[in-house]
């Protein structure tokens, strides 16, 4: 299993997020690509909580077909588009990974398509 590590010798998390998280030796590791709120079917929505509620939704998509769930995340990098989205991302986050912490990466930039308003990446480990 994952550990959290915590230390009082770096800054304290800013939000519901892991300051480290050592993986155990002979753990399997999948690496998610970065994940837009862009529907299967290709639709987009247009507002930040739908897009960062179906981002999640497609990055658990990923991590349910290699076998693992939210609570095998171990590192995120999230991409917004604007400050107005940090709030709502982190409700929405702490909310569907239902109490998880992993460590994160968060930057304020464009994305590759001006529509999208939220990007994730994961790693993940899981012990068989």
């Amino acid at each position: 299993m994952n550990r959290e590590i915590r230390t009082t010798g770096a800054p304290a998390p800013f939000s519901r997020y892991a300051q480290g998280v050592e993986v155990p030796a002979g753990a399997r590791w999948l690496h998610v690509s970065g994940q837009v709120g862009v529907a299967a079917d290709g639709s987009l929505p247009e507002g930040w909580e739908e897009q960062i509620e179906l981002a999640w939704r497609n990055v658990f998509a990923v991590l349910e077909a290699a076998g693992m769930g939210p609570e095998d995340i171990v590192d995120s990098l999230v991409i917004l588009t604007s400050h107005d989205g940090v709030p709502v991302f982190r409700g929405i986050r702490d909310r569907m990974l239902g109490g998880h912490v992993a460590g994160s990466t968060m930057l304020i930039c464009g994305l590759a398509n001006p529509a999208w308003k939220v990007e994730i990446a994961v790693q993940a480990a899981k012990t068989e």
